[in-house]
């Protein structure tokens, strides 16, 4: 028997809510093996990131080379890359080995608002990182950041979704959190397909939120790893995490944005239906 495996390469998150650490809690949770490549080590817990300690390029390349030459994988998530040389070193190390289904979550601030990415990374990002992936999945900020502009509402997402597309070379989930509505509509933009699916979802208060990004792209990846078409793939990733933050919100840990609950089938609380609520 062989496993599915997943490769996350992103920042250490000492708190585990997000980052490395909320990775590997969903590609073991989806039912992947996770294999990782750290690229920062952040000091941080539910109030917030201290401080950000970048691990050496040369040493995230021999994470990488290490696991592809020998584990392999069926799909690579690509998180937290704090610099445009952190970012050319991944890019380099991944075209060597040539899997494409790369999902790349553009991670630029942390929950509790601490800047994660380097500004003059950000054309690195657009120009070298981006269209090495299969889709990406942006939230409004992040996505006002590679557009150049503000996104007004609701209706302009699908729009929005296609061009950050990057003329249908790239798919895009374009998350709505960040927008007021009450019905929140993720887009997902499926390049392969030339299709956009409107993911909704009810609006759940709760400040149990750090690491939803994470967990969001590493379910989409072990989705994909297992094998699913890529429409697939978001929508079983979405139950998941829409799951995962319904049975967080009945828990308390820490002070500040508390986590998702990455294992919540383990403990019973499967009723991912946010309506219910």
């Amino acid at each position: 028997m062989k496993y599915n495996r997943v490769i996350t390469i992103a920042g250490s998150d000492s708190g585990g809510g997000a980052g490395i650490q909320a990775d590997i809690k969903t590609i073991s949770a989806c039912g992947c093996y996770a294999s990782s490549a750290i690229t920062a080590i952040t000091v941080q817990n539910t109030l917030g990131v201290q401080s950000v300690f970048p691990i050496p390029t040369e040493t995230i390349k021999g994470q990488i080379d290490a696991v592809l030459s020998d584990i392999g994988t069926d799909a690579i998530k690509i998180g937290m890359l704090h610099s445009s040389e952190v970012m050319l070193t991944v890019r380099d190390c991944l075209s060597a080995y040539g899997n494409r289904n790369i999902v790349l979550d553009p991670v630029m601030v942390s929950t509790s608002g601490h800047r994660l990415m380097e500004d003059s990374a950000i054309e690195t990002l657009i120009n070298e990182l981006m269209p090495c992936a299969r889709i990406i999945t942006p939230n409004i900020p992040e996505a006002e950041i590679i557009l150049g502009r503000k996104i007004g509402g609701q209706d302009e997402l699908a729009a929005c979704a296609k061009e950050l597309s990057m003329n249908g070379n790239i798919s895009v989930l374009l998350k709505a959190g960040h927008l007021t509505d009450e019905r929140l509509i993720d887009i997902l933009y499926n390049a392969e397909t030339d299709e956009i699916v409107s993911l909704e979802s009810s609006r759940l208060y709760t400040k149990n939120t750090h690491g939803t990004g994470c967990t969001l792209s590493s379910a989409i990846a072990s989705f994909i790893a297992r094998g699913l078409p890529l429409t697939d793939a978001v929508c079983s990733a979405k139950d998941y995490i829409t799951s995962a933050i319904t049975s967080g919100s009945r828990y308390t840990l820490g002070h500040g944005f508390g986590p998702v609950d990455h294992f919540f089938a383990m403990r019973g609380n499967n009723d991912h239906e946010a309506d219910s609520n």
